[in-house]
Order: C-alpha cells, then structure tokens, then sequence
C-alpha cells in the first residue's frame, strides 16, 4: 500500500479479486453438492440394486470407499452410511462367496464417516446399531502360526463376527474375527474387541432393570 492510499482504496482495489474469489469457491461447493445428492446410492438407484438388499429410506453418502461384492451384502431399512466408507465381501470383486449374504447390516443403524467393514464369512450387526468414524470392523485376520514365515504369505482365518442391536462403537474401534457383542454394548473409542465374548446381562428387581457386562 503507498503511502498516501487509504485503507477504502484499498479495499475497493481488491474487491474484484475478492468478489471473483467468492463466485468461483461458491460454484464449486455448490457444484460438489450437486454431485453428492446425484451420486447417493438408495434402494432406488442402479448402485443400490447391485446389493442383495438395500433398504426403503437406507442411502450410502457419495463419495465411497471400496465397495465390492454387493451381491453378498444386506442393508436393512432407514440406516445411514457415511461418506468414504467401505464396504466389501470377499477378498477381490468377482470372489464366489456362495449362497447366503456374508455382511447384514440391520435397520436404522448409522454408519460413521471413514468406517471399514470387510466380511468373508460372516458379519452380523443389529438393529440401530451406531458407530463413531473410522471404524473398523472384520471377520478375517492375518495368519501367524508360523513364526518363520512372513505374516503377508500365511493363509488368513476366518471366524464369525456379531454386533448385537443397539450397540455403540466409538471412533477408532476395531472389531476383530470371533467378536461377539451383546445388545446396548458400547465399545469405547480407540478401543477393540476380539475373540472374548461380550454380552449385557439385564436383570429386572420390580420395577427396576440393572445391566452387568458379562465377558469370556
């Protein structure tokens, strides 16, 4: 600025710069909204009927993660899936995983942003079952059995995995094969569940109910 411009003139020189600024950053987000809702996948969508079921009123948030093997894939009625989020059966696309779904995710569950859920043999989430961002959730694990030979060459396993409804898994948790948690069970964030059982345990004293969190 020299030293005789005022701060007025100033700001009226840089005003079409600003105003241009403005008009290009407001075409682009209004652009990428455009985007989001023509991309959103519902039950009515070709992307929805690839999936074994998609449910009345369940949508999954553009853009998405992996999504692969829908034919073995169930999602129930008025649940929400965040965006980024992946969701695969089997291993690669085009993997024969039989007959029966392998993944079934319930009715009016929300599916937080960034979330992973993988499933080959078979993953099991109830009704109303929320989860925070970025968790992950998966009934194969890497095999370890030979202390001589790379993790990466050793055959995977597999074991079933069940969230009961209305359990809550916090950001960051990580659901690991032979995982069974029982019905209101919150799993804290950054936190993890594995092959112990857990359950909740509701006990009725007259009129009043107490919960005990049972685990093996």
């Amino acid at each position: 600025m020299s030293p005789r411009e005022t701060p007025a003139r100033r700001c009226a020189r840089r005003a079409p710069r600003t105003l241009m600024r403005d008009a290009v950053a407001g075409f682009v987000h209004r652009g990428w909204q455009a985007v989001q809702a023509a991309a959103l996948i519902t039950a009515e969508t070709a992307a929805g009927r690839r999936f074994a079921r998609f449910g009345s009123g369940s949508s999954m948030a553009f853009p998405t993660g992996a999504v692969f093997g829908e034919r073995w894939i169930e999602v129930g009625e008025d649940t929400i899936i965040g965006m980024h989020v992946t969701m695969c059966a089997g291993m690669v696309p085009g993997q024969d995983l039989g007959p029966q779904p392998v993944l079934r995710v319930g009715d009016r569950c929300a599916i937080g942003r960034g979330s992973h859920i993988v499933a080959h043999l078979s993953v099991q989430i109830g009704d109303d079952v929320f989860t925070g961002p970025y968790v992950y959730i998966t009934d194969q694990n890497h095999g370890y059995a030979d202390p001589y030979l790379p993790i990466g060459r050793q055959w995977p396993s597999n074991d079933t995995v069940s969230i009961g409804s209305g359990a809550w898994l916090g950001a960051g948790a990580i659901i690991l094969p032979g995982a069974m948690i029982g019905r209101n069970v919150v799993v804290a964030a950054d936190d993890g569940a594995g092959a112990p059982r857990v359950a909740v345990l509701v006990l009725r004293h007259g009129n009043h109910l107490s919960r005990m969190c049972l685990s093996r």
